[in-house]
């Protein structure tokens, strides 16, 4: 004869009567306790019996195999303090079906759909420009989850819901030099998959060095597109580049966020360019006017903030189409984007001779004394946190002002200090989000 196979041991536990009142729910509350928490002894035998009982024929119908429930992640209550950077690990659900109405999940897809790069791009910029809020529980008009891998579900197109531990069956391992816009940079963490693990969307290059990309992400508090260090502001080494199998070999069209290689013609606008700015396009104008003879002009780089080097190169261009004025202002315009990209018009001049120097504003502010830390903890009300707050907006790293920047110290100004501290490759202590002399320096430099 076998040994018999113990059986599963179990709480006791007694069916909920049907009366709802507040009385009868905490005495069936009080019953269905376990005996050494408090439960009621003489209630619990024959539902004991009875659950005993049946667990035991489910044993025998199953083969002997009791399948235990999968944890369900617990999400972080409203009081978790998130930074957006270094932000991620994040959490992130399952994989799952698309939502239609609530509570009915649509149909998956039977094989993968051809998608093009522009494409990827295009769908992940729609959750950018929507804001859609982070939340690994919720899912967004289209179905998919509001989570960094249902992110990227949506912009592949899979058609279903993934995470973390199965994006890679979708896609094939690349490298860091192969890399491409709608190309993904995954960490899958086996230790920690739900908060250990995030992936985020390579949107292209935003420097000549490849030190910086254009990342889409979702991430707390929402979706956002970022220059971000590579491979990641942390566990930068355990990010591994993807690509997705199905992605159709032509362009479809411009790129967003791909660096001067690119074959878009559109202008970026005018916004993209002056004191402050900080994205991709002023690296690909700088890397288009050194290709038409505007190297001498920078000392590095080009990079992706806007300096006297981007300038100067402009109006130098500007200049050698014979433009004057307003013309040569060494800010690009439609036609001074449209030469450049199309490679017409006349090439800077071979010269020593630098153009002349942007005109000087009537006054040139001296850099400011910093006031001291105390001025910037919570509650605290001064003009030096207006100051500090403008100064980071024309910097460009005003993400998180919603209104303002004003007087009072916020979150919104903590969140802001900590991105250029953390643009300066600062990290730990150094990059709390609170002013010190030399984050005011540099700010104000």
């Amino acid at each position: 004869m076998e040994a018999s196979t113990p059986g599963p041991v179990f709480e006791d536990y007694e069916p909920a009567g049907a009366c709802g009142c507040r009385g009868c729910a905490d005495r069936r509350r009080t019953r269905l306790l376990p005996v050494r928490d408090g439960g009621h002894p003489a209630a619990n035998g024959g539902a004991r019996r009875a659950l005993l009982a049946a667990t035991a024929a489910s044993v025998v119908l199953s083969g002997g195999t009791v399948a235990a429930a999968a944890p369900h992640p617990v999400p972080d209550g409203p009081g978790t303090n998130r930074t957006a950077d270094p932000g991620p690990p994040t959490e992130q659900g399952g994989p799952a079906g698309l939502h239609g109405a609530p509570g009915r999940p649509a149909n998956q897809p039977a094989e993968l759909a051809p998608i093009t790069r522009a494409e990827i791009i295009s769908r992940a910029k729609t959750w950018v420009t929507a804001a859609v809020p982070y939340n690994m529980e919720a899912y967004w008009s289209d179905g998919y989850r509001q989570d960094c891998s249902g992110f990227v579900s949506m912009a592949w197109n899979l058609g279903t819901n993934e995470w973390t531990g199965s994006l890679a069956k979708f896609a094939v391992r690349t490298t860091r030099d192969e890399l491409q816009p709608g190309d993904i940079l995954l960490f899958h963490n086996p230790a920690n998959p739900n908060k250990g693990s995030h992936v985020v969307i390579f949107g292209g290059w935003t420097d000549s060095t490849h030190a910086y990309y254009t990342a889409y992400e979702q991430t707390p508090p929402h979706a956002r597109e970022q220059a971000t260090p590579y491979a990641y502001w942390k566990d930068s080494a355990s990010y591994v580049p993807y690509r997705y199998k199905a992605v159709a070999t032509g362009t479809g069209g411009a790129v967003p966020g791909a660096d001067a290689e690119s074959s878009a013609t559109a202008f970026p606008g005018a916004a993209k360019f002056g004191p402050g700015a900080v994205n991709g396009d002023v690296t690909r104008l700088g890397q288009m006017l050194v290709k038409r003879g505007g190297n001498r002009f920078y000392t590095e780089g080009p990079g992706p903030r806007w300096g006297s080097a981007d300038l100067n190169a402009t109006r130098a261009f500007q200049q050698a189409q014979g433009w004057t004025g307003a013309d040569a202002d060494g800010i690009p315009g439609e036609r001074t984007w449209s030469l450049l990209v199309q490679g017409r018009g006349r090439d800077i001049p071979a010269t020593t001779q630098a153009p002349p120097p942007a005109p000087a504003p009537a006054t040139r502010p001296t850099r400011p004394a910093f006031p001291g830390p105390s001025h910037f903890r919570p509650g605290q009300e001064s003009p030096y946190v207006t100051q500090l707050g403008r100064r980071l907006v024309e910097k460009g790293f005003g993400t998180y002002y919603t209104s303002g920047p004003g007087p009072r110290w916020s979150e919104a100004d903590r969140r802001n200090v900590e991105a250029f501290q953390r643009a300066q490759g600062w990290s730990g202590a150094a990059a709390n989000g609170y002013p010190g002399p030399e984050t005011w320096r540099r700010l104000f430099a």
